[in-house]
């Protein structure tokens, strides 16, 4: 049985990334294709990488740094206890939460100046129409 294997630019393709993007993550220990060809230049991916950037782009979304998701999917290369793992997972998590938490209540007041602001600036300008067409 023949296992599946990619190419850099299948893997860019499926994810919609740069092959820049996909040597960056492996520079950043997140892939780790074999190499082949002439002074290893080609790259081969393997169903373990694709998952692995597969879950590499989901804790980006989830706002978590390159950094936190490679020590988090490296966990889940060693399942014999997941309790560990799930912990961790769980703990930055947590931190991204309370951190757009934060920022949300930060738009809402931000949002809640801009509407007293508008709110200020239509009276105004509702007053200075009155008064010109009383002049």
């Amino acid at each position: 049985m023949a296992l599946t294997t990619y190419t850099i630019s299948d893997l860019a393709k499926e994810f919609d990334l740069t092959t820049r993007a996909m040597r960056f993550y492996e520079d950043m220990g997140l892939l780790q294709p074999e190499r082949s060809g002439p002074g290893g230049r080609n790259r081969i991916y393997s169903a373990r990488d694709r998952t692995r950037l597969k879950l590499t782009l989901r804790a980006k979304r989830l706002g978590l740094s390159l950094t936190e998701a490679r020590e988090i999917i490296d966990m889940y290369d060693s399942p014999r206890d997941t309790g560990p793992q799930l912990r961790k997972f769980l703990a930055v998590l947590a931190q991204h939460r309370k951190q757009l938490e934060e920022q949300m209540a930060d738009l809402q007041a931000n949002l809640d100046e801009v509407k007293v602001h508008e709110k200020e600036a239509r009276a105004l300008l509702a007053k200075s129409e009155k008064t010109r067409q009383v002049a």
